[in-house]
């Protein structure tokens, strides 16, 4: 008999970029804010969730894998709009008017330029375009803290004085939070890692808590009344702008982020394993969104761009600000528009990937006939 799969955490997954495709929409500042502090920590924990003892007994085919499915996608997709990256500035994608939200702007590349970055993105999985792959710092920071977790793991389950797995896990935990504390506290940078690491860092953690999490699954309550609990606490957190992944930590982000990032797992968890309860084409959408999350995370942003096309003519707005990272900024507080940027953000990908699936196939039932 074959087991049935579980979905749970495709679920997880689809919340997860979900969400994180509305942080970039710049929704109200509330609602981005409480999103911004648990929507990554959500993807790391996922991924450690699957890790097992046989990564450890296998580790050259776990960074194979690691590798196939982080590495590679980020250097392609990168590159690709390396390539295009001057041509965008001819058709007005991008421009040096608007720039990004902080004031930047980004230039036409030169060849030495443009091979520069070819090079950052191939050996330090750096240099990409990022007003439009700004989330791809992501598979560097996923590649990075499972391999480091897995190394970590490796020399602790060696020694005689310390064995067990959860012990083992719980060591690296505790480790990764007194260095992550040390770095922010003392301003450290790791300089072989692009941003100082300090995202990586924190990737080890998290992933360490999934890990654990798969461990503990069983004893852990999926009351859905604990759903509003785990909301109301994100809420509080979001109210005292508590952080998120992001690249100017303070100390007490070692006490909030762990909470509020394993708090958010937790709430997401629950809400999925309700709707795995299910059956239907809704369910069924957010399954297939969960396990393709790579599609959104490349194309997301681009699409975007069909939604500030649409708000440039209904405020009648100047045609360069299609040109603005990530979103059109004008009126962001005020107005909907995140709704139709997440929809669009989320959907048009998955779109894109569904039919590029139904042709590739029908080609390829042609050929080998």
């Amino acid at each position: 008999m074959t087991q049935q799969r579980n979905t749970v955490m495709s679920l997880v997954k689809a919340f997860a970029i979900i969400l994180m495709v509305m942080g970039h929409a710049e929704g109200p500042g509330f609602i981005t804010q409480s999103i911004y502090i648990f929507h990554m920590p959500v993807f790391f924990i996922a991924a450690g969730y699957f890790f097992s003892r046989r990564n450890v007994e296998e580790p050259w085919e776990f960074c194979r894998k690691r590798f196939r499915g982080l590495y590679v996608p980020m250097v392609k997709w990168s590159l690709l709009f390396l390539l295009i990256h001057n041509l965008l500035f001819t058709i007005g994608i991008l421009n040096e008017q608007y720039g990004n939200w902080e004031g930047g702007v980004t230039h036409p590349y030169s060849l030495t330029v443009a091979l520069q970055r070819a090079v950052h993105i191939i050996f330090s999985m750096a240099g990409y375009d990022e007003f439009l792959l700004g989330a791809f710092w992501f598979f560097r920071a996923l590649l990075v803290s499972s391999i480091v977790l897995l190394i970590l793991y490796r020399l602790l389950s060696k020694r005689s004085w310390w064995q067990g797995h959860i012990p083992t896990v719980a060591i690296i935990i505790g480790l990764t939070l007194a260095f992550t504390f040390v770095k922010i506290y003392y301003g450290l940078t790791i300089v072989t890692v692009v941003q100082g690491g300090i995202r990586e860092c924190w990737g080890v953690l998290f992933f360490g808590i999934g890990v654990a999490f798969r461990h503990y699954e069983p004893r852990i309550s999926r009351s859905k009344w604990l759903i509003p609990v785990y909301f109301a606490i994100l809420c509080v957190a979001a109210h005292f702008k508590c952080h998120g992944m992001n690249l100017k930590p303070v100390p007490i982000d070692v006490l909030t982020l762990p909470i509020t990032g394993t708090i958010g797992f937790l709430m997401l968890h629950n809400i999925a394993s309700l709707v795995d309860r299910l059956s239907g084409r809704v369910k069924q959408a957010l399954v297939w969104t969960g396990d393709n999350t790579v599609a959104v995370y490349v194309w997301h942003i681009s699409a975007f761009k069909v939604v500030s096309a649409i708000k440039i003519w209904y405020y009648d707005l100047d045609w360069g600000q299609i040109g603005c990272h990530m979103v059109v900024h004008e009126h962001a507080a005020t107005d909907g528009f995140f709704i139709l940027y997440t929809i669009v953000g989320v959907g048009l990908p998955l779109l894109w990937l569904a039919g590029y699936r139904k042709i590739r196939n029908f080609a390829l039932s042609k050929f080998n006939r």
